[in-house]
């Protein structure tokens, strides 16, 4: 409450807006932190603040957005989670900047069009190979949830229609217990001109429900580690070596497992850093111009039994269903994370005659949880050199204190919507799966990396600053961290005035090649000091 205001002023919940393809999640989370839910008949056609849906909005809607308004989605992001053409962009950049940068691709082949030059490439390596079979992958381009992927060994077994994706199928992955996993991560991109991109340290981790077996490329349940799939199986229920009961893990639990065999598993993090930053400069050249918007990206990454993770897809609107406690430890705290992100956590301040009119988010109260956000971002993440951009001041207006700021909570509707979510969320809070004690076996034992290890989750701080040129007095730099998003992009000034005024991607590209020589560096230095 700004001072010499009329102590009248009412702080009202701020309102978010649905349709029925918005996950439920969504609408719990924000009823639990005070939001309201839209209502025609309650309010005017702009009263709201978040518009949040599955599907994409149409160009008009961005063209409207207002200043107080956030979209869940950017324009044209579809296209980068159709696989045909997240595969077209990975192609063009491989042959403009290098086969090694971008080497956490799987050799892909689009049918119809690129049919020849798979037999061409499958006869060779059959050649090569001899009498050892060889393995691929076809997946429909624009399907998901597993649904029509086959894996064969044999040319004839091929079966595609319309659009499908051929890849070459990662025959070595870590295996968990025997069992085949990939991981979810959670990618969120706050804006595309400039580019900046946060990563969730958080993060599930998914299992096939059969033990891996390379002489079964029918079974489902062994190589395809969709949950769809695999809660259908009779091995489902089972308590698995390692695994233990369902399929699904935090990536916490998953990086404790691999510290437990000395796994550099800050390496492994930085990896994926890279590959999500490369992914999406592959990308970001082809989106529209569109304020107030944010995208919540689930890329899938295979671990192979060497630690070389592989981009597998990008999802749009990634699964948001609660379906196990993992599913409600990381997604829920994942969207209380991307409230925290946006700025928008606070009552909004309105009039005493209610009036129409929204302030700037500047007018916007923020939670305790921001001044986390504040702190520097420890080395210990994705980039030594991360760059530690100047926090915005959020000052307490000494005028509120002794004040007691009054809350309209008149919206029944969306009362009895909060005690319903909670009872059912409560229902799903399952029992803990059972810790089995592990071992790793021949080639799927990880390689032990004598180094120092740093958790990834827990918040650190270290002492970094930019130089006072580096952001103009009008700048809207990003903030380094909230809740358990991490800025990793840009991560430098180098990066930072690439991503300014245009993508120059060429240039970013060569950053991220210095990080990545600094990274083989160190672990070659490891290595000879063992």
């Amino acid at each position: 409450m700004a001072e010499g205001e009329d102590t009248g002023t009412i702080l009202k919940p701020l309102v978010f807006r649905t349709d029925e393809t918005t996950p439920k999640v969504v609408q719990s989370v924000l009823l639990e932190r005070g939001w309201n839910e839209f209502d025609r008949k309650e309010h005017n056609v702009e009263g709201w603040n978040l518009y949040w849906k599955t599907s994409s909005f149409r160009m008009i809607e961005h063209t409207n957005v207002k200043p107080w308004q956030r979209l869940n989605h950017h324009p044209g992001t579809t296209k980068l989670t159709r696989k045909d053409r997240l595969a077209k962009y990975l192609m063009y950049m491989k042959r403009v900047y290098g086969t090694s940068i971008y080497e956490f691709v799987p050799l892909t082949f689009i049918m119809p069009g690129d049919y020849n030059k798979f037999v061409a490439e499958y006869s060779k390596e059959k050649q090569m190979l001899g009498t050892k079979q060889s393995y691929w992958i076809c997946k429909p381009a624009e399907l998901s949830r597993g649904r029509g992927i086959i894996i064969f060994s044999d040319i004839k077994d091929l079966i595609f229609d319309d659009t499908d994706i051929v890849q070459k199928y990662i025959c070595n992955p870590l295996l968990v217990g025997k069992y085949k996993c990939d991981l979810r991560v959670y990618v969120c991109v706050t804006g595309f001109k400039p580019l900046t991109i946060y990563i969730y340290q958080e993060g599930l981790v998914r299992f096939a429900t059969e033990k891996f077996d390379l002489s079964n490329l029918q079974n489902n349940y062994a190589h395809l580690t969709n949950s769809s799939i695999n809660t259908s199986g009779t091995s489902y229920e089972k308590i698995k070596e390692v695994i233990g009961h369902g399929c699904k893990w935090t990536l916490s639990r998953f990086f404790s497992y691999l510290r437990s065999f000395d796994v550099d598993h800050v390496l492994l993090w930085q990896k994926i850093s890279h590959m999500v930053i490369l992914t999406m400069l592959a990308f970001a050249p082809s989106v529209p111009c569109a304020t107030n918007c944010f995208e919540l990206f689930g890329f899938d990454i295979l671990i192979d039994d060497n630690f070389k993770p592989w981009l597998l897809e990008v999802n749009y609107s990634p699964a948001l269903s609660l379906g196990c406690k993992a599913d409600v430890t990381v997604k829920r705290k994942v969207i209380h994370d991307i409230v925290e992100l946006i700025h928008l956590n606070g009552p909004r301040n309105e009039g005493k005659e209610g009036g129409n009119a929204f302030p700037g988010l500047s007018n916007v109260s923020f939670a305790k949880s921001d001044k986390g956000r504040l702190s520097n971002v420890c080395s210990s993440l994705p980039y030594g050199s991360l760059l530690q951009f100047t926090s915005r001041a959020f000052k307490k207006d000494e005028s509120t204190k002794g004040k007691a700021a009054r809350i309209c909570p008149k919206n029944t509707r969306t009362s009895q919507l909060r005690e319903m979510i909670s009872k059912q969320n409560l229902l799903l809070m399952a029992k803990e799966p059972p810790k089995v004690k592990s071992k790793l076996k021949s080639r799927h034992s990880p390689h032990k990396i004598s180094l120092s290890y740093v958790s990834l989750f827990p918040s650190y701080t270290c002492k970094t600053s930019i130089s006072s040129s580096f952001l103009s007095d009008n700048s809207k730099e990003p903030d380094p961290q909230a809740g358990n998003f991490v800025l990793i992009f840009p991560f430098n000034e180098a990066t930072y005035g690439a991503s300014r005024n245009g993508l120059n991607v060429k240039r970013i590209v060569q950053e991220l090649q210095k990080q990545m020589n600094k990274q083989h560096s160190r672990v070659g230095g490891n290595k000879t000091k063992r």
